[in-house]
């Protein structure tokens, strides 16, 4: 027996005057920074006081850090004046980049025009000689150390007959005391570090002492801050035991993974770097735990399914054993759901066991679902890469309008695989995102229809000077099955609207069945969108979307939309306010999405 749960049915209305207000004020915004951007661009600039003489790149260093004077240079008092300041901060400026004896002069110019600063550079300082000396536990001759010291020396990227910057020399120190704090030596200093320049032959002379002190190993785990959770909560993340060398990625991974837990508001992780407890220094943790329960509201407005509001209520350690439980109560014009999650906590390796259920009632292209799903999964986060692999029962109450009433049910195994490499999670301009899943359920085990559902996804960000980003983005579908009939729509395919296609109404392209669009058992979507940033936070974007859902290969029909919008990076997440049109019916459609929590 089965008990369905009552939600209340909503209905999509026409956008009216409220879900414009938004797009309107995006717009005036839009044009309000574009307008003012364009009037500093063209404002007059003043005559500069001074022209520079110079080869390149010495001008444009000089361009950017060297201060021209304020005013004209009217008399001689003020030109003997400017002429001895240059002397000093430019010779001080150009020994930065190894150039030790320049040429500075202030030369006269006609009355209406700014007097040349004209500067020769003179020949470049090129490293000579570089001497790397080791001391301490890591200066002791055997092999491995050996090999490690050599490794260093290979790894020093300021090289003989390279060009002798303050800078690069400052990197490649710093550098170097890296590479070896990061593996068992923490406490290693540079004692000595002298460059010795010849100008008259330009060459640099290059000595660096490293003390690398005592070889360190992990000691006891002190951990501060815990009042609700049990020591053996921390112990059990640690990727160390004691009496392992020191490694910095190790402590930092550990610090990574408990300020990642919803129980802690902060973590910090030290090691005690005293040369005395070197073989066993003791590892602190210091922690503050968050609050236990909360509650939240939000509100959003999607072209998708609708405006929404929701109640979400997290407990992160129910049963007082750190188990995390999230419920949530979300209520679109489409859409209505009930969902509640239990998840462990992940261990050492970051994998964790999760348990949940969601009943859900959708109205989306005439085809009515009430849908109850239970299932419980194995998680795991490593890295880059998120993998899941699940059990999940549902039963699926499908009623299209003008065609057949059905019940369905399954127990299908769900494989997930995602690798995330972008430079932002929230607002990525670099990097990709790929994601794979496998799906199956069988008559034999509680399944109406036999079927393996496959399903790939590629989106790829890449930037285009400071200013412009492309974005592409694919997906393929194909569900095995004799039939689509007796397969939860979960394992068929829809398409259109937001991350599909644009230009087309929220899952209309599919397989009509009578008056209703349902889900077919292939998929094929693809996206070019470009980006161009008007400011840090605003920008536009034009883009081209195609694909369809159909039920075979050869009945798909792939449509075409094509537009514009802007793009914001709002506080809450990404905005997109986008204007398509589908090139199959010609209509112009607005696609919006916008949450916020409160």
């Amino acid at each position: 027996m089965f008990i369905t749960p009552y939600f209340p049915r909503f209905r999509s209305a026409p956008i009216s005057i409220p879900v414009l207000m938004p797009v309107l004020l995006c717009l005036t915004l839009a044009l309000t920074i574009g307008t003012a951007e364009a009037q500093l661009f063209w404002k007059k600039k003043p005559a500069p006081s001074i022209t520079i003489n110079a080869p390149e790149p010495v001008k444009s260093l000089l361009q950017t850090h060297f201060q021209a004077p304020a005013a004209p240079l009217t008399d001689e008092f003020a030109r003997a004046a400017f002429e001895r300041r240059a002397h000093r901060e430019i010779r001080e400026l150009l020994a930065t980049e190894g150039y030790f004896n320049p040429t500075i002069a202030v030369l006269p110019a006609p009355p209406d025009k700014p007097p040349v600063l004209e500067v020769i550079p003179g020949p470049q300082t090129l490293v000579a000689v570089i001497s790397i000396e080791v001391k301490g536990d890591l200066a002791i001759k055997e092999p491995g150390r050996l090999a490690r010291i050599e490794k260093l020396r290979a790894a020093w990227p300021l090289r003989t007959g390279q060009p002798f910057r303050s800078l690069m020399w400052d990197e490649a120190k710093a550098l170097l005391l890296s590479s070896i704090t990061s593996e068992e030596y923490p406490a290693a200093k540079i004692e000595e570090s002298r460059a010795e320049v010849d100008a008259a032959s330009s060459q640099a002379r290059l000595w660096v002492t490293v003390n690398s002190g005592p070889a360190v190993r992990y000691g006891p785990l002190i951990i501060k801050g815990l009042s609700r959770y049990d020591e053996s909560l921390i112990r059990g993340l640690a990727p160390f035991k004691t009496g392992d060398p020191y490694k910095r990625d190790e402590l930092l991974a550990f610090q990574t993974k408990l300020q990642n837990m919803p129980q802690f508001s902060s973590a910090v992780v030290h090691i005690e770097t005293d040369p005395v407890v070197h073989q066993a220094a003791p590892v602190e943790v210091v922690l503050s735990e968050a609050q236990t329960q909360r509650v939240s509201i939000g509100a959003g407005y999607s072209s998708n399914t609708g405006a929404r509001g929701e109640i979400n209520y997290t407990n992160n350690n129910l049963l007082d054993d750190a188990v995390r439980f999230n419920s949530v109560l979300r209520l679109e014009q489409k859409r209505q759901t009930l969902a509640a999650t239990l998840d462990s906590v992940p261990n050492q390796a970051g994998r964790w066991f999760s348990l949940g259920g969601t009943a859900e009632r959708t109205s989306i292209q005439n085809l009515d679902t009430i849908r109850e799903k239970v299932g419980m999964g194995r998680n795991q986060l490593s890295g880059n890469t998120e993998t899941r692999l699940a059990i999940n029962w549902q039963r699926e109450d499908r009623d299209p309008k003008g065609g057949v009433h059905s019940v369905n049910q399954t127990l299908a195994l769900d494989g997930l695989l995602r690798y995330r490499s972008v430079d932002n999670p929230l607002f990525p301009r670099d990097g990709s995102v790929t994601e794979l899943r496998v799906a199956g359920g069988s008559k034999q085990v509680l399944s109406d229809q036999d079927f393996v559902r496959t399903y790939a996804r590629h989106q790829f960000w890449y930037p285009v000077g400071d200013r412009h980003v492309l974005f592409l983005r694919g997906e393929l579908g194909y569900t095995f099955a004799p039939s689509r009939f007796g397969i939860p729509q979960e394992y068929l395919f829809r398409a259109g609207g937001i991350q599909s296609v644009r230009g087309y109404p929220f899952q209309s392209l599919g397989v009509q069945e009578g008056s209703a669009v349902v889900g077919g058992r292939v998929l094929a979507t693809a996206t070019i969108e470009y980006n161009h940033w008007v400011t840090q936070n605003w920008g536009a974007a034009i883009f081209t979307d195609i694909g369809d859902a159909a039920d075979t290969w050869h009945r798909l029909d792939p449509v075409v939309g094509y537009g514009g919008g802007i793009r914001w990076r709002s506080p809450v997440g990404p905005l997109a306010l986008d204007l398509a049109r589908g090139h199959r019916d010609g209509k112009l459609r607005m696609h919006f999405s916008i949450a916020v929590a409160f």
